[in-house]
């Protein structure tokens, strides 16, 4: 990573230099793109407590981070909350993994995070976002996220945790 005051070496360190995050701010509260300021620790905290992620690793989690745009929700510099958006920037994004700390909900801050996430200038043209929830239907329809009218449309491929971590099968 780049340090204030030092001069970029080389065209990825220049590139990186050169990127404009996602920021916004109310009161005490931050939303940011930048991946410097996501506390990865406390994420994988949230997560394995959450046990939304069957099979999470620190190693998966900082893959799926690193590939994706990441929306940290910070109070005073502390991680309190996430969006994660996996996109291809033209017609599609997944929106996952989004929490808030229980002690910081009731606040508007989930709603807030979500529209900034919508808000993104990558984001905001899309064609559509799609996410899957279990249990917070009523928030995102207060967002304007719809339950699909298609649904024999709508088709996924799953595979289960034994298929898909198993080392041992050798692709050819």
């Amino acid at each position: 990573m780049l340090t204030e005051g030092r001069k970029p070496k080389n065209d990825e360190e220049r590139a990186v230099a050169n990127v404009n995050y996602f920021l916004r701010e109310r009161d005490s509260f931050v939303i940011s793109t930048d991946p410097v300021l996501l506390d990865m620790s406390a994420v994988f905290g949230f997560l394995a407590q959450a046990q939304w992620w069957t099979g999470l690793t620190r190693e998966s989690l900082e893959r799926a981070l690193c590939n994706s745009l990441c929306f940290s929700l910070l109070e005073d510099g502390r991680q309190i909350g996430l969006a994660r958006v996996i996109t291809d920037c033209v017609t599609y994004a997944y929106l996952c993994d989004v929490y808030i700390m229980e002690e910081r909900r009731g606040q508007g801050l989930g709603s807030w995070l979500i529209r900034c996430v919508l808000e993104h200038s990558d984001l905001k043209n899309l064609k559509r976002v799609a996410l899957i929830t279990h249990d917070a239907q009523t928030f995102y329809l207060g967002l304007d996220f719809r339950f699909t009218s298609h649904s024999n449309c709508y088709m996924e491929r799953l595979q289960s945790i034994a298929s898909c971590c198993n080392s041992n099968v050798e692709v050819k």
